[in-house]
């Protein structure tokens, strides 16, 4: 008697060179969830794959902390990697832009505040003579 096999014989499994082409192909289409399983399966078979650690930091737009950590990891297998400095320098740029226009808001707000109090006390002094 044949034995049965619950298992439906599926054809061969995509390559890891295929399984980033498809991550790729879903990333460029917007697809961001479907990539994300793509690189992971190919971080799975080479967690040193340089390319899809580049496009899980392409793709996870929402996330700073997660982004850098990818590029963080390209740098590690690759220190030369230039996309991977360069977008880390923009990452760096725009937390500290975003700091100095903090500080220079709280500076106006302070002097304003400086300037508002020196009239009153100045108000209150001409107003006592």
């Amino acid at each position: 008697m044949p034995s049965r096999t619950t298992r439906k014989e599926s054809g061969p499994q995509p390559n890891r060179e295929e399984l980033l082409q498809m991550g790729i192909r879903a990333a460029k289409s917007g697809n961001n969830d479907g990539a994300r399983i793509f690189f992971e399966q190919v971080l799975g078979q080479d967690r040193r794959n340089e390319r899809a650690m580049m496009w899980m930091a392409k793709i996870t737009t929402d996330n700073k902390a997660e982004r850098k950590k990818w590029l963080e990891r390209v740098l590690e297998v690759n220190p030369d990697n230039q996309q991977a400095k360069d977008a880390l320098k923009k990452i760096v740029y725009k937390k500290t832009a975003n700091e100095n226009r903090t500080l220079l808001l709280f500076g106006v707000v302070a002097g304003v505040l400086i300037v508002l109090a020196i009239v009153v006390v100045a108000g209150i002094l001409i107003f006592n003579r």
